[in-house]
């Protein structure tokens, strides 16, 4: 957990964290307090392989070095940068914490490791918010899979942040302001939904300058670098992944549990979970998922063609709890008044799914200030309302597009230039057809059906373009 400089220091090991020795023969406890921990650590692992966590079973399959020192006050599970993970536990703390504290810890520390993994954003993992919305969620999810009322308590304290206590602190802070607070389910059920919402508060609670279960991001940073960090983290999940595929019934609500709190957070994270292929536990395709993508992807682009810091933009922290709950991304309205002009482009020769041109036109019927024109093309170029039949003749062209646009050619309907001022382009088109350089690229937006031409993202100069997968796979 990030906290402040002076604090990172003194939280710096007293000895070489690569040097396993050294940390065994610190300042070692005594025997009998070592072999009742090692036997604690060991009946917490075999839990966790039977029934409680496959994602803690796993990781700790991995741990190669499983080390009781007294460098270290709590306990820190780390990937070590060949390829394992390291696991470091102070002996006396796991004898005071008893079986079922030990057991909490290490699934704590599992989590924590797979979503340093999940969570790479800067922004995010710098935000000592965040730190305590993770904080949250990860207790929340140990309390209920373990079955444990408490969080466990070592000489009277507790042993971590207690998310019902976060609750009840952003519950009165947002009554104290007038807003209404989301009730404790809604409140704790995504990760960026609790960061969303502890965010809302007047005063977010900070937190505490040591958590109990030290991970020490620096120590992490000397021992594996974010690449093998991530190449852990996607074996895991690979793994409890197949687990749950065979039918291990821990494994797959572990992991459909992780993928509920985290999916659609981030746009890299969405693509992980495709790539891993965590639709098919759901027992259900990715087609929705799918459209999510690139519906993000072009709210976000559309924002940046706008003037950001003018008029519209895409708030990314709201935008990526929307996305997470289910919801569309929208636009949000700062500065001076601008009237935007965008058009869409829909090539009539191909087959243009519906729902593509469905929500397009819901986006930007609903940006006030926005003004949108609508046209159809193959080989020349007709405006058209949503709800239309795209009617097309023979052969596609960009260049008949670029042309109308750029006020060279009338329109086939109204036989009239085009003779707006456009602030973006958005193209939607399977691609096939003789490539264009547009009077100014950077305007142009390209949304590249199934199975179509991606040519525009590799064109001198590159314009932005993304596949629109609204199908079945």
């Amino acid at each position: 957990m990030k906290t402040g400089e002076s604090d990172r220091r003194s939280r710096r090991l007293p000895v070489d964290a690569t040097d396993r020795r050294a940390l065994a023969d610190w300042r070692p406890a005594d025997p009998a307090t070592i072999a009742e921990a090692v036997r604690l650590m060991e009946a917490a692992l075999v839990d966790f392989g039977m029934e409680s966590s496959a994602i803690a079973g796993w990781i700790y399959s991995k741990c190669a070095h499983q080390i009781p020192t007294t460098a270290i006050e709590t306990a820190a599970v780390m990937a070590a940068g060949d390829g394992t993970c390291l696991l470091l536990f102070n002996p006396d703390f796991f004898v005071k914490l008893g079986l079922d504290g030990v057991k909490f810890v290490l699934f704590h520390e599992a989590r924590h490791l797979i979503q340093r993994h999940l969570f790479t954003e800067p922004e995010l993992r710098e935000d000592p918010v965040f730190d305590i919305a993770i904080e949250s969620t990860i207790n929340h999810v140990a309390l209920t899979r373990l079955r444990r009322d408490a969080l466990p308590r070592v000489d009277g304290e507790s042993t971590g942040i207690d998310p019902r206590d976060v609750f009840r602190r952003y519950h009165a802070d947002l009554v104290e302001q007038g807003l209404k607070p989301f009730d404790y389910e809604d409140f704790i059920r995504t990760d960026m939904g609790c960061y969303t919402e502890l965010s809302r508060m007047k005063d977010p609670p900070a937190p505490p300058p040591l958590c109990v279960h030290e991970l020490l991001q620096e120590l992490q940073d000397e021992l594996a670098d974010p690449e093998t960090v991530e190449r852990i983290g996607n074996e895991v999940l690979a793994n409890v992944l197949l687990a749950g595929k065979r039918g291990v019934r821990a494994a797959r609500e572990e992991l459909l549990d992780l993928i509920d709190r985290t999916e659609g957070a981030t746009d890299r994270l969405s693509k992980l979970w495709g790539d891993l292929g965590a639709g098919m536990i759901r027992g259900q395709t990715q087609r929705t998922r799918r459209v999510d993508w690139w519906q993000r992807w072009l709210v976000d682009v559309l924002a940046s063609k706008l003037a950001e810091g003018e008029r519209l933009i895409y708030p990314k922290k709201r935008g990526a709890v929307l996305a997470a709950l289910g919801e569309d991304p929208t636009l949000s309205r700062r500065g001076p008044e601008h009237r935007r002009v965008v058009a869409i482009a829909v090539d009539a020769s191909g087959s243009m799914p519906d729902v593509v041109v469905e929500w397009i036109s819901s986006l930007v019927g609903q940006l006030d200030g926005v003004e949108g024109h609508w046209l159809s093309f193959d080989a020349a170029v007709a405006p058209f309302e949503p709800g239309q039949s795209l009617v097309g003749g023979g052969g596609t062209s960009f260049q008949a597009v670029a042309d109308y646009l750029e006020g060279r050619t009338p329109g086939l309907k109204d036989g009239e230039p085009f003779d707006e001022t456009l602030d973006a382009v958005i193209m939607v088109t399977d691609g096939f057809a003789p490539h264009i350089t547009p009077a100014e690229p950077d305007k142009w937006i390209w949304l590249i059906t199934e199975h179509g031409d991606d040519w525009p993202e590799h064109h001198t100069p590159q314009m932005a373009c993304h596949r629109v997968r609204t199908g079945d796979r």
